[in-house]
């Protein structure tokens, strides 16, 4: 199994896949070996240390001051939107205003994402604030989702143990009511408030509840801390209904919301729904292999604003890489990755209605699958 290097500086803690149960190994105390490649088939001809080597030193050191600069500059951005559209409480301006602030919750998300990353800062105090100032103003358990997001990370492409955007199996596929089928495949971009309340499909727990599956007794604190975090915005949220009405709640913050989320499916969705991309079962799996199995896309002028998140396949890799120098990474490591590094050339609503059209379940059976669609022979290998 690998680890990124950076990893035990952050003191995070790796979740991995054995036996088809998760295995909990803490590796603050451990030095990983970058350069042994594990005895699986079809293993990738470079390690991680390669990958590493080529991406310039520079790009795993956060640059506090300029973490925080896009803190600010999302929130300030979002405050002036806001005042913007109170002021002018404008019928043709709303739309424009639903569309701007909701990406700018979804930019100020990806903030937070850094911050449970460990590349906000170097300083885990300032990195959980940060994180909770991010997440909080846009619902979102800060503690519950780093921990579970950790899991994700760990076990990417891992269709036995990854912990969101997994495919099912045909079997399961065949399974599954239509009520089921309506919210996994038609509903996709507006999944993610219900995946912080029950999780992802198959899968028991909430990124609320200390008692939840997700997360170690160790972890209880940390949890009620963002709950409660949310429960305050929650309360701010029905006082501002109250005091100004529900019709101002809806205009100037639900619909943002909706927009948020709505983004935050979309973009992660896209990273790991493709046709070409393949899932892995038990030995053939490895975190290396696992962690290439992702996406970037460009989104055009999109890019800058969400903070170059479209750029994944790296991040993915290598954790601790701020946002703001993925795009300097990525470039360094594509002549490593070679073929093993995939970018979508379609544009955004192009590769949605492509994924959405035929990834639907994966065969039961094999080591190495793909994506199938309904009375297409699932390919294997």
């Amino acid at each position: 199994m690998y680890t990124d290097g950076q990893l035990p500086r952050l003191g995070f803690r790796a979740v991995l896949s054995a036996a088809n149960q998760l295995l909990f190994i803490d590796i603050d105390n451990v030095t990983p070996n970058l350069t042994v490649r594990p005895p699986v088939r079809d293993a990738l001809p470079f390690t991680l240390q390669d990958v590493r080597s080529a991406i310039p030193a520079h790009c795993f050191q956060p640059n506090l001051g300029r973490s925080l600069a896009y803190f600010f500059l999302d929130t300030g951005i979002i405050t002036l939107l806001f005042w913007v559209a109170v002021q002018l409480d404008s019928l043709w301006f709303l739309p424009i205003y639903w569309l701007a602030q909701g990406t700018m919750f979804w930019a100020l998300f990806v903030v937070g994402h850094d911050c449970g990353h460990g590349s906000f800062s170097r300083h885990r105090w300032l990195n959980n604030l940060i994180g909770h100032l991010s997440h909080a103003p846009i619902l979102v358990p800060y503690h519950g989702w780093r921990i579970s997001h950790r899991t994700h990370h760990a076990n990417t492409g891992n269709i036995e143990t990854d912990e969101s955007w997994y495919p099912v199996t045909e079997s399961r596929y065949n399974q599954m009511t239509w009520v089921e089928k309506l919210a996994r495949f038609h509903l996709i971009l507006f999944l993610y408030p219900l995946y912080l309340f029950k999780r992802s499909p198959g899968k028991k727990g909430s990124h609320f509840l200390p008692s939840s599956p997700l997360f170690r007794p160790s972890e209880k604190w940390d949890v009620l801390t963002s709950t409660i975090c949310c429960m305050l915005m929650i309360a701010a949220l029905v006082t501002v209904g109250f005091s100004f009405g529900f019709g101002f709640l809806l205009k100037f913050y639900l619909m943002p919301y909706l927009v948020f989320v709505m983004w935050l499916d979309l973009v992660t969705f896209l990273h790991h729904t493709d046709a070409e991309i393949p899932w892995y079962r038990g030995e053939d799996w490895y975190f290396l292999k696992g962690a290439l199995s992702t996406v970037d896309h460009d989104y055009g002028i999109i890019n800058p604003i969400h903070h170059n998140i479209g750029t994944h396949v790296v991040h993915h890799v290598f954790l601790s890489i701020p946002h703001y120098h993925l795009l300097e990474a990525t470039a360094a490591a594509k002549p490593v990755l070679g073929e093993h590094y995939r970018k979508s050339k379609l544009p955004i609503w192009s590769a949605l209605w492509s994924a959405y059209r035929s990834c639907f379940f994966v065969s039961d059976q094999g080591s190495q699958i793909y994506y199938q669609k309904p009375a297409q022979k699932p390919a294997q290998k």
